[in-house]
């Protein structure tokens, strides 16, 4: 279904972090940007569709706009708004958002000040007011409904639809929060996660999908909480999942070297969700930790383990 093509470096390697793989296509340059994690430093790929040409960017975590070699990066992957594209990056110390091909950095928020006691571990979900251009960017609300480290967050745009979830947020202990975005953020739905923590979350059609580190994935119908399906998915941990909207095809990957590809259908008349496996690739003695849909139809995706000093991709034969 997939074949591998020509790897791209990068100036150095992945740490292992959940879903330390970020992707963003800019479709009218014909360019696809890579970011990934290493300990303080994001190393940035822009390459061309024909995989030709490459640039490459290196940003370093900061305190302010002071270069920090002790903070570490702990997330980085664009934010994709309606006016406006954003590279941001979460660390020890802050967080930098930049202009989303790196140039620029546009703001910069302190964590754990005695003014604002929200660290990296604190559970906290800081929400921000963008303007579709400029650095006028404010803290607008914090949202503590999780006790526990924020692992990964998902949205899905649910346009007008009332009472519809449209971010749901996870956390080390696993427990899912499902959220209704607006002038204030409503708590739509708690899921709990039985003490297990899942790595890695999506939302698709009002449906939660959820990584645990048992290798197991969960879909859970976002508003009721009620489980659609639960597979055991993997051998291992698993560290990244992404779904490409257009066709209902999901990735997973994890430390067991396997990354996945499915197929999620729904079905309208029972307002069920059914998975179907379609493809395996394993990445020999690799510890994946990244993977992302270079598509929103699942044409392509990428691939980054542990260690490992390239970004791997595989386009449909």
């Amino acid at each position: 279904m997939y074949h591998k093509e020509k790897s791209i470096q990068i100036k150095s390697s992945a740490s292992a972090l959940y879903n330390n793989l970020s992707v963003l296509r800019i479709a009218p340059r014909n360019l696809t940007y890579f970011s990934v994690v290493h300990a303080n430093v994001v190393n940035m790929v822009s390459a061309s569709w024909d995989g030709l040409n490459y640039s490459h960017r290196q940003l370093q975590s900061k305190e302010g706009n002071v270069a920090t070699s002790s903070s570490l990066i702990m997330q980085a992957a664009w934010c994709v708004l309606p006016s406006r594209e954003l590279l941001v990056l979460t660390s020890q110390k802050g967080i930098q958002m930049y202009e989303s091909d790196g140039s620029i950095m546009v703001y910069w928020h302190a964590l754990d000040t005695p003014e604002a006691p929200t660290g990296v571990s604190s559970g906290a979900i800081l929400v921000f007011d963008v303007p579709s251009k400029g650095s006028n960017i404010t803290l607008s609300e914090v949202l503590e409904e999780h006790k526990e480290s924020i692992t990964d967050m998902a949205s899905e745009c649910s346009g007008s639809l009332e009472c519809i979830a449209d971010m749901v947020s996870a956390d080390d202990s696993g427990l899912l929060c499902v959220w209704k975005s607006g002038e204030d953020f409503q708590l739509l739905n708690k899921i709990p996660g039985f003490d297990m923590c899942c790595s890695s979350v999506k939302l698709w059609k009002g449906t939660v999908v959820a990584a645990y580190g048992t290798g197991q994935i969960r879909l859970y119908e976002a508003v009721t909480g009620i489980v659609h399906v639960e597979v055991n998915a993997h051998a291992r941990w698993i560290y990244s999942l992404d779904i490409a909207p257009f066709s209902g095809l999901l990735l997973s990957a994890a430390e067991d070297s396997f990354v996945r590809v499915w197929h999620l259908t729904m079905t309208p008349e029972s307002n069920t969700v059914e998975i179907a496996h379609m493809y395996n690739e394993c990445v020999t003695d690799t510890q994946i930790c990244g993977a992302k849909f270079c598509d929103g139809d699942g044409y392509a995706f990428a691939v980054t383990g542990y260690d490992l000093s390239e970004i791997i991709r595989y386009t449909q034969a």
